[in-house]
């Protein structure tokens, strides 16, 4: 079965375009990994400082080949000082069918 999760984050004040940038690289890399389906990226059109990731894995050892990537524990470290949360809120979703 897929695994299907909602990252959510919100730059502090003034760091939006750093975090985008951040985002924006760790993005590619994620979507270049074997087992990610969707990995996008949004911003609340009235508050571009507020993140969402969708994201996709074909299944769970697939996230967790994800969660073990080299660049995941750099790009956490580097966004971390950079948001209003300790860490991204992940929301684990289930298909409805």
């Amino acid at each position: 079965m897929k695994k299907t999760l909602l990252a959510e984050f919100t730059a502090r004040e003034g760091a939006e375009g750093e975090v985008a940038r951040l985002i924006r690289e760790y993005a590619q890399k994620v979507r270049e990994e074997d087992g990610n389906l969707t990995f996008d990226v949004y911003t609340k059109e009235s508050r571009p400082g507020a993140f969402w990731i969708f994201e996709v894995y074909r299944d769970e050892d697939a996230f967790h080949t994800h969660l073990k990537a080299p660049y995941g524990g750099p790009f956490n470290a580097a966004l971390a000082p950079l948001i209003e949360e300790d860490a991204s809120v992940l929301t684990f979703l289930d298909p409805l069918d």
